[in-house]
């Protein structure tokens, strides 16, 4: 295997770096936070707008936007160049930001968060492929660790800042929730300003034309595979609606085949990238671990929130030590690739320990110790850090110059397309599962003295919380809202939260099986040094006004 991205790796000053790495980072903070708080402060704003049962639709909107874009900012970036494509992708998210902070419904917000998701698809893409650009591939390994880093911080200071909003009645005459939107406007202004004037060259642009057949064929499949699979646990996964949009999805599919085989190396995600076996195989275990991950990750909050009792804020700090593991192992294990040139062996340790965190998970149930939640995080975040960043790297050494842009789309792409099938599967399979798993709980409670003294006290069995309680002994209890929790008596509480622990542990077993089939592909390809070139060596000389010009 050829390193084919050294000969275009340009040599940049470390200020002006610096001041680059400023402005993907704010970029990519701003996006990640934006999840992450209003995820705390959605129950807030669609009570504010009369809207609870339509508050799905906020994420939908914004995740098929998102998803749907992040391949297309990447291939017209190869076109246009990363700088115009970023500044676009930023003013997208801003505008669509103030439009969602001066929302008056729950279908409005929804439509404008499709709004922020047209910016959002390009900055996670963009920010990778301008690195790419600036920097040759033996220093790309260490500056890529901070990204990992920076969604870390944005998992951990998200929910932090949303709970902080949403407990706000008004700020400077507006709803607290409100600013959960308001507050991305300086720091998208900050990250276009730095990128506008940073960043000023870009070697190998492409000269083909827009992909228009691949974007027109690729919503076809993507909008009604997505909308499937976020609506299917509602209506039904065989009702007539479900199968009809995943019909539809596959139909797209093969028209999105189809036209980037015919339009070959100009195609939104070109053929000749997938020949590379490094480049596809990884991209596939990409896809795996991102449905792996995320959804696992998405049911440990309910886990600390609703079976251990902690607040938002207190779950998204019980995350901390996932946040740390990834900063540590991303930096260790980016200097580790940097000096050796070797990726695969910290990419195999990486899902070996996200494996190992997540059948800890596997084995939580009600009462087992916080400290083991913190501990199997920070296990996790080891593993997160010590594999998606060397994957990049990996996949970057498969791309040609001229299609760097598609090519670090298109990782984006299949991680984006991997977490967002897996969230909702994972959760379609809890709430599928928690009703026979709480019944459960409740006939093997039934020979436990304490559970069967609460029982017989009708003074207990009468309170509205417990009465609510015991419908799951039918399996029959709603968790639509899970605040009678806080006033049911801990005795006849005790197996509903066994229960939904056995649930959550089905999921994380789930999880650990699919990370055991990404390992299975990642010992496909070999791992090769790149070979030596232009650009390949850190201190690789540059012409004085290629520098001057950068």
């Amino acid at each position: 295997m050829t390193d084919t991205t050294a000969p275009s790796a340009p040599v940049i000053d470390r200020r002006r770096m610096r001041l680059v790495m400023a402005g993907l980072m704010l970029g990519l903070f701003m996006s990640a936070l934006d999840q992450t708080i209003i995820s705390a402060a959605l129950r807030t704003i669609a009570d504010d707008l009369n809207g609870l049962s339509q508050q799905a639709w906020a994420n939908t909107a914004y995740m098929i936007t998102s998803v749907v874009t992040t391949a297309l900012y990447g291939k017209l970036s190869d076109i246009y160049g990363r700088r115009p494509l970023y500044v676009t992708a930023v003013a997208f998210f801003v505008a669509g930001s103030v439009l969602c902070g001066l929302a008056s419904s729950m279908v409005m917000l929804s439509v404008f968060r499709g709004v922020q998701g047209l910016g959002a698809g390009g900055l996670m893409s963009l920010a990778f492929a301008i690195l790419a650009d600036l920097l040759p591939p033996a220093e790309r390994s260490r500056y890529q660790a901070w990204f990992g880093a920076v969604f870390g911080v944005a998992a951990v200071v998200g929910p932090v800042v949303g709970g902080f909003f949403a407990g706000l009645d008004s700020f400077a005459g507006a709803a607290g929730w409100r600013w959960a939107f308001f507050i991305n406007v300086p720091v998208g202004i900050a990250a276009a300003l730095l990128i506008a004037s940073q960043v000023r060259v870009q070697a190998d642009r492409s000269t083909d034309k827009p992909d228009v057949a691949g974007v027109v064929t690729l919503v076809l499949f993507l909008v009604p595979l997505l909308f499937a699979v976020e609506e299917g646990p509602k209506w039904g996964w065989g009702s007539a609606g479900t199968l009809g949009l995943f019909a539809v999805g596959a139909v797209g599919l093969v028209l999105f085949l189809m036209a980037q085989r015919r339009a070959g190396g100009a195609a939104l995600l070109p053929t000749p990238m997938f020949r590379n076996p490094v480049f596809s195989i990884y991209n596939g275990v990409n896809t795996i671990i991102g449905a792996a991950v995320f959804g696992s990750l998405a049911v440990l909050p309910l886990y600390l929130q609703i079976v251990k009792g902690l607040s938002p804020t207190e779950a998204g700090l019980m995350l901390l030590p996932q946040t740390l593991g990834i900063i540590a192992a991303g930096r260790v294990c980016s200097a580790y690739v940097t000096r050796t040139g070797s990726f695969k062996g910290s990419m195999l340790a990486g899902i070996v320990l996200m494996m190992a965190g997540t059948f800890w998970f596997a084995s939580f149930g009600a009462g087992t110790a916080l400290w083991q939640a913190g501990a199997a995080a920070a296990v996790m975040g080891i593993g997160i850090g010590a594999c998606w960043q060397v994957m990049l790297t990996a996949i970057q050494r498969g791309v040609e110059p001229k299609y760097m842009g598609a090519g670090m789309g298109s990782f984006a792409f299949f991680r984006s397309i991997g977490g967002t099938v897996g969230i909702s599967a994972f959760f379609s399979l809890f709430f599928g599962t928690v009703g026979g798993r709480i019944a459960d709980a409740y006939a093997d409670a039934a020979t436990d003295p304490d559970f069967k003294a609460a029982l017989a006290d009708p003074a207990v069995t009468s309170q509205p919380a417990n009465q609510t309680l015991l419908a799951g002994r039918n399996g029959a209890v709603s968790l639509d809202d899970s605040s009678f929790l806080a006033h049911a008596d801990a005795r006849l509480a005790h197996p509903f939260l066994e229960g939904m622990a056995h649930a959550m542990q089905t999921v994380f077993l789930v999880s650990g099986a699919l990370l055991a089939v990404g390992l299975v592909l990642a010992l496909i390809p070999r791992d090769r040094r790149p070979e030596a070139g232009p650009g390949t060596a850190p201190s690789a000389p540059a012409p004085k006004k290629a520098a001057a010009r950068r």
